[in-house]
Parts: C-alpha cells; structure tokens; sequence
C-alpha cells in the first residue's frame, strides 16, 4: 500500500488552546452551565476528558468546552475527602495551593450543583477524574495573589470554596 500524504490531518497543533464542541450527550451533565466545569464521559472510570464550559447552544444540544491544559478558572469546589454509606459526606479538609481537583459526580456533589471537590473517590470508591490542582489568582487590587488567604476552609467542616484552578485539560 502507497503512503499518503494528507493534506487535512492536522485538528489541532498550533498553540495550547484547546476549545472542542461538545455533544450535552456526551457530558456527565447534560444540561451544562457555561462557566462551570464539565465531564466528557468515558469508558474508563477517572480518566474521562475535563474543562471548563465556555457557551453552550441549545438548538443544537453543542457544548464549546476549553479541555486546554494550564488554564486557570474560577470554580466552585467543595472541601469534601471521603464519602460514607449511600453517598453522604464524611470527612472534610482545608483546601491548600497544589492539592489536587477532581470532577466528583456524587450524589451530595450533583444536589449542589457543584461538580469539584478535594476527594480522590468518589462516594462509590470509584477514582474520580482529576480536574487540575489549586493556584493562587490575582487579586481585584494590584499585582498581588490571594495566595495569603491559603488554607481555605476548616478540616473538619464541610464549606465550598470559589477558588483558582489550573485545569489539567486534555493530555495533561
């Protein structure tokens, strides 16, 4: 068989950005809210694909999702560590720069509306997807981080936290 070369192989090479559309069907939630984080269901548990929603179109039930890898956003995160018995919360810690993110669709997590926690599993002991890890963010005022205002949250209090959060996007 001849070799060919293809004049249209190239999707996406150039630069880090990383903005692909994305069927509501094929999200964990699916009726996506732009700005928040969203799950590209997969076959493998804790390795689906994650970012960060930047629109959606009803019309045609298409996500736009930024999967790019190092982009920080702003999310909602819930301190959350372990779950115990039907899906109930159980234990909670401080949120530090560097701890991991993950994607959580557990039962307590998807009432809230929130789809990031601190917990490796999630309330089934499935390994949850890492979604990225907690940066500081430059503050409204100067140059400055809110890297002082680490750790967030109490260890033994449940709270949800708007914190920065470098997405570990797709083939990060």
């Amino acid at each position: 068989m001849t070799e060919t070369v293809h004049a249209d192989y190239e999707v996406s090479s150039e630069g880090a950005v990383r903005h692909w559309e994305i069927p509501y069907a094929d999200l964990f939630d699916v009726t996506p809210t732009p700005t928040n984080a969203a799950q590209v269901t997969g076959r493998l548990p804790g390795s689906d694909i994650t970012g960060t929603i930047l629109s959606i179109d009803a019309g045609t039930a298409i996500a736009i999702v930024d999967v790019s890898s190092g982009l920080v956003y702003r999310h909602d995160v819930r301190n959350v560590l372990t779950y115990v018995g039907a899906g109930a919360e159980a234990t909670w810690g401080p949120i530090n720069i560097g701890d991991p993110v993950y994607y959580d669709t557990s039962p307590s997590m998807v009432a809230l509306g929130i789809y990031l926690s601190t917990s490796p599993p999630d309330h089934d002991g499935v390994a949850n997807p890492r979604f990225g890890w907690f940066v500081p963010a430059p503050l409204a005022t100067g140059f400055d981080t809110d890297a002082a205002t680490f750790p967030l949250g109490a260890a033994l209090v449940a709270s949800t936290q708007r914190v920065a959060v470098m997405q570990r996007g797709a083939g990060g």
